[in-house]
């Protein structure tokens, strides 16, 4: 299955909202203020009321409470409220990918809790930027809801296949090709920034080279998830990447921290999001 047909596919069914766009170049221009991305922001009342919520939610862990976009864009910053913009895109461009063999909740659920989990190893890892790996996380699995609604006899025997699988693996063995890889490969023709489409396209089974960092903070948010799904042992799962977990580098208290929390704050979040 090549990638090229469906990059081309999902950039001729969907194009960035031009809040996305707008607010991108305003953070780009060295003479627009944080006053002039706060009043950009204010014209989409519904960008405006997630990016308060998701300000005030756990998610930030601001301890008092945010009640303007300035405030919040002066508390979380610029970037995290372009990346929240970003969240809601693929919220609304996955329900354009929709496809009947995709139970969209759950679906949803997974993508959230993919980026909660990124997220929150971005932070124990005191990595710059953490707040990218929420959306990182959650655009991984773009490409999933096109291969579903165009390859869909092919899709069906790939979520009937039991085997307990490193998600990279089980991609590349049905697909040749990681659903991150061809995600990074859209949103590049989307015109997003490199520091959100390079970490995707560089998650490929086997890994091409060491994973950095970020590719290994992705990769093991993404196995976490899947071992969710079913109750699973990160340390039983077949083809896992050893060498992303040592190089995330946390403890067992650590992680058993981030999944408790991402369990109870996941659905809160995306409810926000798809609201």
């Amino acid at each position: 299955m090549s990638i090229k047909p469906l990059v081309k596919f999902a950039s001729k069914s969907f194009t960035l909202p031009d809040t996305c766009v707008n607010l991108r170049a305003a953070l780009d221009d060295p003479k627009k203020d944080l006053s002039d991305i706060a009043q950009l922001i204010s014209v989409d009342p519904s960008l405006s009321a997630k990016i308060l919520k998701l300000a005030n939610s756990a998610l930030f862990r601001f301890p008092s409470q945010i009640e303007t976009v300035t405030k919040a864009l002066n508390v979380i910053g610029g970037e995290a409220a372009y990346n929240i913009s970003i969240a809601e895109t693929a919220n609304i461009a996955f329900k354009t990918f929709n496809t009947p063999v995709i139970n969209f909740a759950e679906y949803w659920h997974k993508a959230v809790m993919c980026g909660v989990i990124a997220k929150s190893i971005a932070q124990q890892k005191q990595s710059r930027g953490s707040e990218r790996f929420f959306v990182l996380g959650i655009l991984q699995g773009l490409s999933e809801l096109i291969v579903a609604s165009k390859h869909t006899e092919s899709y069906t025997k790939y979520i009937n296949d039991q085997s307990f699988v490193a998600p990279l693996a089980k991609q590349q063995r049905h697909f040749g090709f990681t659903f991150p890889e061809c995600s990074g490969h859209i949103i590049q023709e989307w015109k997003l920034p490199d520091s959100l489409v390079l970490p995707l396209q560089k998650l490929l089974h086997p890994a091409s080279q060491k994973m950095s960092l970020e590719e290994s903070i992705l990769y093991v948010a993404m196995s976490m998830v899947a071992c969710e799904s079913i109750e699973g042992e990160l340390e039983d799962m077949a083809s896992f990447n050893q060498q992303a977990l040592e190089t995330v580098g946390l403890s067992d208290e650590d992680y058993d921290m981030i999944l408790s929390y991402s369990r109870l704050e996941t659905s809160k979040i995306a409810n926000v999001i798809n609201s």
